[in-house]
């Protein structure tokens, strides 16, 4: 009996120890919470579609922040994209991370005369007037070099953001390299995926990047591992909400709330 309490305390120790988020209580976790992000920028589809220069603008303008996603091109360039491949938003074919800069920018968003914007486009447009949630789209193998030449970037930029991925390897990285930049764990349940993935929807690679905020699918919010992570200090970041009904029903379980196709009742 004495050997199989031990044992099952060692196991709680290893799991709190890959579960726990920073210890730290970084200065930005003020002024990121409260605030409703503008997913993708505030788009309609038509005048303004996702992830486009007039969707940005538009949050900003209304004082709403913004999330975006963001790629490496083949020519080592960063742009900002959802998806990995191009069918759904430009109608043809290709992978985002295989194409060049110059072939991207031959494509329309959603059908409109919008292209894809690069992340110094998305910067320019926002000028620092409302804080930016950026969420780094990336293979494990490629996340590094996504990091370090975003990082190039935005240590130019003079505006307020924070960075949130489903890769841990991003939140490592800037736990090393970025210290001082606020860092979110992206995660759902990942129902019926792999077993790499549901560990990585239990939180139990936190320990890589140690985040200082979950960004958590909003359904999902009684889900044991994310409750764990807020009761170990862990803001809760919820996404995506799409209508008023889903904010006011959840909104109590969160501290950000990451929102499409409405306007929320600030």
């Amino acid at each position: 009996m004495t050997v199989f309490l031990i044992v099952v305390l060692c196991l709680a120790v290893l799991f709190l120890f890959c579960i726990f988020p920073s210890l730290r209580r970084h200065p930005d976790r003020k002024l990121l919470s409260g605030l409703y992000i503008a997913h993708r920028g505030l788009h309609d589809g038509k005048e303004a579609p996702e992830n486009s220069i007039e969707a940005f603008r538009r949050a900003a303008e209304f004082g709403f922040a913004i999330e975006n996603d963001i790629h490496l091109t083949r020519d080592g360039e960063v742009v900002v994209f959802h998806d990995d491949t191009l069918n759904r938003v430009c109608g043809v074919d290709g992978k985002v991370e295989e194409m060049t800069l110059e072939e991207l920018k031959n494509c329309r968003l959603l059908g409109t005369e919008y292209t894809i914007p690069t992340l110094k486009e998305c910067l320019d447009a926002v000028d620092g007037k409302v804080p930016l949630l950026i969420e780094f789209k990336c293979t494990g193998v490629h996340c590094c070099e996504l990091c370090e030449a975003a990082d190039k970037i935005l240590s130019e930029y003079k505006g307020k953001y924070f960075i949130q991925s489903f890769y841990p390897t991003v939140l490592r990285w800037y736990k090393h390299n970025r210290k001082e930049v606020l860092r979110g764990q992206l995660a759902t349940v990942f129902k019926g995926e792999t077993i790499t993935r549901r560990l990585s929807g239990a939180l139990l690679f936190s320990f890589l990047g140690r985040p200082d905020f979950v960004s958590y699918e909003h359904k999902y919010r009684k889900y044991l591992f994310f409750v764990l992570s807020k009761l170990l200090g862990a803001l809760p970041v919820g996404w995506t909400f799409k209508s008023q009904d889903d904010l006011d029903k959840d909104e109590q379980d969160f501290k950000a709330y990451i929102f499409e196709g409405f306007w929320p009742e600030k």
